[in-house]
């Protein structure tokens, strides 16, 4: 494993320590280095191959700090860095041909409209004015999770898990609470994010219409190709 992963490993494992023993100041020193590990990580991998991922990340690290605030001022930002993270990976699967992808598979975008309806029906009359902001955000959240079919395995993991990791939110902000859940929220987000970027670092994109393979150039048999003249004894 890559030394810069074990880094994120070891800083995920104390956010998770602050975050059970209550430890404010442990958190903060940790949290908000978490996306700019992976960023420096896809980094060093890609360079600038994924500028959408990057800068999706950037934000993620924005939304991580406001999310440490207090109040529904800071919530609502939080939500809003996340929601240009989420349009950030959007659009780099969709450059990668999630749009194509989709389209073969119309049950599953049909599931994940169901899931995204279902949770919302059950979740935004206990959430008052942050109704309004969640709804939009959880949509582009469940387009990501369905956009990263397309890179994989890894990516598509990932996209679920994050999904998971705001549905505990969700239930946080309508006030369902229960024991564990605030670690289960960082455990499941700092694992759905490095899936996601892991996906980006290590696997090959696949060959879309974005970035055409080149033209096949047909071969002239040997008996075919046409002859040089050659002068005639006179």
């Amino acid at each position: 494993m890559p030394p810069i992963l074990l880094a994120y490993a070891g800083l995920a494992a104390l956010n998770l320590a602050g975050v059970a023993l209550h430890q404010e100041l442990l958190e903060w020193c940790t949290k908000p280095l978490l996306a700019p590990l992976l960023a420096v990580y896809l980094w060093r991998f890609t360079r600038r191959d994924h500028p959408a991922v990057l800068a999706g990340l950037a934000l993620a690290a924005a939304g991580d700090v406001a999310l440490l605030l207090p109040g529904a001022g800071a919530f609502v930002a939080g939500i809003a860095c996340f929601l240009g993270t989420q349009l950030c990976y959007i659009t780099a699967f969709v450059r990668q041909g999630a749009v194509a992808h989709l389209r073969a598979r119309p049950l599953l975008c049909a599931a994940c409209l169901a899931v995204w309806a279902a949770v919302n029906a059950a979740l935004l009359p206990h959430l008052g004015p942050l109704a309004w902001a969640v709804a939009p955000y959880s949509l582009a959240l469940v387009t990501m999770a369905a956009t990263a079919q397309v890179r994989g395995p890894r990516a598509a993991w990932g996209g679920a898990v994050f999904v998971a990791s705001d549905l505990l939110i969700g239930l946080g902000a309508a006030g369902t609470e229960f024991t564990g859940r605030p670690v289960l929220v960082m455990a499941t987000y700092t694992l759905a994010q490095f899936l996601l970027v892991d996906a980006f670092a290590r696997t090959r994109p696949p060959r879309t219409a974005l970035h055409p393979a080149p033209e096949h150039t047909e071969r002239v048999p040997p008996g075919d190709r046409p002859r040089r003249a050659t002068p005639q004894n006179g």
